[in-house]
């Protein structure tokens, strides 16, 4: 008894300092951030329209849910401009204005909450008429996530997987291999410890999302914020976890209690379906539900959640239960058996894995210069040395040494467990992390291609916009605006465009008004380069404008 405390003591100690060194190196992170992005919206970003709209529309790359009292608009004077509550359908969210907005410069700021249940925030700016001094950024724009908070997320998710783990593989383990001899208490506390983790894992993530979407502090939470999280997509998905996980509590008594053998098997079909919709709430919160194929994306996920369970909840009950209390005709009729459900356990891990990877990744420079692809390729790196490891114990097992010297066994699964540990801690940042589908369009975000300029003369000034800029056809808007920025009447437009470095001359435009100041019209533009173009405006008989300016086409 001595020596096996002793070994007890130093796997205790060899899982905490892993633990201890995975967190440690890993809360030095760079913070969660937002996985969907702004893809578009109308008006453009940095646009100038002529006419004060009646709502804004924000194009996200993935749906959204709104937060409460997060977007807002700002007039030029930094009133509010936006009337009513917005709307989300999707990926797009519509904000309604009030009527007669004042020219000048107007900010949208935006924080919203992804798919995958992470916040995404930011402003974009737009003009009527012609650009002024935008308002100042509004806080609801602001990112940022608490540090407190930023370490806790991980944290609670880690205490998640680990409650997974001693769950559901031990009570595979009670149901199907466990000697009808041997006393069920100590499994049955590690079960119930797997029960309480799981629990204040999801209570714990409930709490924190509040403070995480809205950017606050881990104690500036109101039950209004809180009644919100649970009328979220992500509140009814942890809802659904705790009521899965009290009713797997109730069903679980009998195959915990004494010796076991008081479960019916209802009570274990119903278990296993427990199981199943218990471990589909972890990909109903994350990156799976973002993916561009959901459906496969959860289902995959599922399974990669199911075989680590199994896998190393088997090798915990291997460890501390089964090689030290078993004898050697209890193993020799476990451990072929074990050794098939780990290797189809593996197989599973290795196949679901590749699967998500090639989903969320796609792409080789994904893989290598991001930091979601590096920590995949870490967490493949584990997977490999506990795989070796793995199929060391298999020969063991097949040896049969096992049965009547499990102490080298013993300490094979030690050190799967050790690494395993690593490769969980990996997993719970990993999942904080955006994958390079979403990255990349974090980073491109919505671009114009519109190039906007106001020519200017003391009798008026002429906004000019030119889409998309590029070469091929292009669409000239010209808006005539007295020079206290009203409404002037144009009688007639006229309009050229010439590119004097590559000896391209005065090419004219044809022009067509569609209101007293505004005019359209259409040109192909043959080549890149430095366009010029020449404006003129008549306002009367007599009194006539001619302004110049110069474009980049691309």
């Amino acid at each position: 008894m001595p020596v096996m405390t002793v070994d007890r003591r130093r796997a205790l100690a060899v899982l905490a300092g892993l633990l201890i060194g995975v967190f440690g190196s890993l809360l030095a992170a760079a913070p969660a951030r937002a996985h969907a992005a702004l893809v578009g919206s109308d008006p453009a970003g940095n646009s100038v329209v002529p006419d004060a709209p009646n709502r804004v529309t924000l194009t996200f790359s993935e749906s959204v849910q709104l937060i409460s009292g997060k977007i807002r608009v700002l007039a030029p004077d930094g009133s509010r401009a936006d009337q009513g509550e917005p709307s989300v359908s999707g990926t797009q969210v519509t904000i309604p204005l009030s009527a007669g907005g004042g020219r000048g410069t107007y900010l949208v700021s935006y924080r919203v909450t992804s798919a995958d249940s992470h916040p995404v925030a930011g402003t974009i700016t737009y003009s009527v008429g012609a650009a002024s001094t935008p308002p100042a950024a509004d806080e609801a724009a602001d990112v940022a996530v608490d540090p407190v908070v930023k370490a806790l997320i991980p944290a609670g998710k880690y205490l998640g997987y680990a409650g997974l783990v001693l769950l559901i593989g031990p009570v595979l383990v009670l149901a199907l291999l466990w000697p009808h001899r041997l006393n069920r208490r100590g499994p049955g506390r590690l079960v119930w410890t797997g029960i309480g983790l799981v629990t204040g894992s999801t209570l714990l993530g409930v709490w924190l999302q509040a403070p995480y979407t809205l950017g606050a502090g881990l104690f500036d939470v109101t039950v209004s914020d809180l009644r919100d999280v649970l009328g979220s997509t992500f509140g009814a998905v942890m809802l659904v976890r705790l009521g899965v996980v009290v009713a797997a509590a109730f069903l679980l008594r009998p195959l915990l209690s004494g010796s076991g053998g008081g479960e019916s098997k209802l009570d274990l079909a119903l278990l296993g379906v427990l199981g199943v919709a218990a471990l589909a709430t972890w990909p109903l919160t994350g990156h799976p539900t973002a993916s561009p194929v959901a459906g496969v994306s959860v289902v995959i996920d599922a399974l990669h959640l199911a075989a680590v369970a199994v896998w190393v909840g088997g090798l915990v009950m291997l460890f501390g239960f089964l090689l030290p209390r078993a004898n050697g005709r209890e193993l020799g009729a476990i451990l072929p058996i074990w050794s098939r459900w780990a290797m189809a356990a593996v197989g599973a891990l290795v196949f679901a894995g590749v699967v998500q990877s090639l989903i969320e990744v796609s792409t080789l420079d994904g893989l290598i210069n991001s930091t979601y692809g590096r920590m995949i390729m870490a967490k493949v790196a584990l997977a490999a040395v506990v795989i070796g490891i793995a199929a060391y114990s298999r020969k063991l097992v097949g040896s049969r040494a096992a049965e009547e010297n499990p102490g080298p066994l013993r300490r094979i699964v030690l050190a799967e467990l050790a690494v395993t540990a690593v490769v969980l801690g990996v997993t719970s940042f990993l999942v904080q992390e955006p994958p390079p589908r979403t990255a990349l369009a974090s980073e491109t975000g919505p671009v114009s291609t519109t190039v906007t300029q106001t020519l200017t003369t003391k009798n008026m000034s002429l906004q000019v916009d030119v889409f998309p800029a590029t070469v091929g056809n292009n669409s000239i808007h010209l808006y005539a605006y007295t020079p206290d920025s009203k409404p002037l009447p144009v009688v007639e437009w006229k309009a050229t465009a010439s590119l004097p470095a590559k000896g391209i001359e005065a090419i004219e435009i044809p022009l067509l008004r569609i209101t007293d100041f505004h005019a359209i019209g259409d040109i192909g533009l043959p080549q890149a380069g430095e366009w010029t173009f020449k404006f003129t405006a008549r306002t009367s008989e007599i009194d006539q404008n001619t302004l110049t300016m110069t474009a980049k086409i691309s």
